[in-house]
């Protein structure tokens, strides 16, 4: 049968089809550019528990004390900032744990990725902030190792070190004497749980929140502590935050360049009292939470390890970690998991088949 004259020809509308198929995959690839992410659900804007909005700081430029400048010594006397070797990124992923190395040696090696460290985060005082302080020190031990015997399970291919990340500073709704928005743990404490810790080989983080102050002020509160061999350092972006800004009401960020300070200054630590390579944790549950994140570098002495933070369901978690941590590269990763607020709690069967598999996991 002749189709009518006034129909466009088979060519003319195949032609058609395929540019609005290329229009319709370039509009979804724009789409895809934003990637703002939350861990604690899937709304496209951060909210409190109560419903209420919660803003996005803008992060000022870091505040690194008197030690801005390689020239500058840094804060309290310690080593001189220097800039972070240029490492460039390794084509394959950074995070892959090697075979076995009879060889290794922690002093030198460091603990990742040979081992996987399992971790119990909170205040020893508040049981809101999570697990550590839900129970007497024994007990969250006793669980702790509990959940490790399930990671072993899971993998037993790696061996688990338990760790306590402890909140040594904590960000606060009012500013304090020195405005900050910060509250110190006493040392007392601190030490204590330190002190626990080494005696039972286990690790511990101390985690700073920074409020309006700095990585670098916050890193001096606790550089006694970091001097122990078995101490290593947190840095919580979400409540660094800008002046005229307040923690929790806001989410805060930090600058590459703070995280790379941190390192240098741990390395700095550990290279002039031989001490084993130091943890730095960095969480991180929204892209934007680190300024200029691609700038990183891995620092020797020092192991990076970007946790994938926030809660919500596995499917949300699992992607934030392949945003933040496979898709990101920087050198080690890690996942925090929820015990109340992550319905349902991911197994750790699910959590070691992460691609690729945490190198450092966090309960809170």
């Amino acid at each position: 049968m002749e189709l009518p004259a006034w129909l466009p020809s088979e060519r003319t509308v195949s032609a058609f089809v395929v540019l609005i198929l290329a229009l319709t995959i370039a509009l979804l690839a724009a789409g895809r550019g934003d990637r703002t992410l939350l861990g604690a659900g899937s709304n496209a804007v951060p909210t409190k528990s109560n419903g209420q909005v919660v803003a996005q700081v803008e992060a000022p430029r870091p505040k690194l004390g008197v030690a801005a400048t390689p020239e500058a010594p840094a804060v309290g006397g310690g080593a001189l900032l220097t800039p972070a070797p240029a490492i460039e990124y390794a084509t394959a992923p950074l995070l892959a744990t090697p075979p076995p190395d009879p060889a290794y040696d922690p002093m030198v090696d460091g603990l990742l990725p040979h081992f996987r460290i399992l971790t119990y985060y909170g205040h020893p005082h508040d049981a809101n902030m999570g697990i550590v302080g839900e129970h007497a020190i024994e007990d969250v031990h006793r669980l702790l190792i509990e959940e490790a015997e399930r990671y072993e399970i899971a993998d037993p291919d790696r061996e688990v070190i338990a760790a306590f990340e402890l909140i040594a500073t904590v960000a606060q709704r009012v500013p304090g004497a020195d405005g900050t928005y910060i509250l110190d743990t006493d040392i007392k404490t601190l030490t204590e749980w330190v002190n626990y810790a080494a005696d039972h080989d286990m690790l511990v983080f101390l985690d700073v929140q920074i409020g309006r102050g700095s990585v670098a002020a916050e890193l001096e509160k606790v550089r006694s502590l970091l001097l122990r061999p078995n101490v290593h350092l947190a840095i919580d972006p979400e409540f660094a935050v800008a002046d005229g800004q307040t923690p929790g009401d806001h989410i805060g960020s930090v600058w590459a360049e703070s995280i790379t300070y941190a390192q240098n200054e741990l390395a700095a630590l550990v290279e002039a009292h031989n001490l084993p390579p130091k943890v730095l944790i960095v969480h991180q549950f929204r892209e934007d939470m680190i300024k200029e994140k691609e700038t990183l570098r891995p620092v020797p002495g020092v192991q990076l390890v970007i946790d994938a933070d926030g809660f919500g369901d596995p499917d949300l978690k699992t992607s934030v970690y392949n945003i933040l941590v496979r898709d990101e590269p920087v050198e080690f990763g890690g996942i925090k998991l929820f015990y109340r607020q992550d319905k349902p709690l991911m197994e750790p069967s699910d959590v070691v088949d992460l691609n690729p598999s945490p190198d450092l996991v966090i309960y809170q």
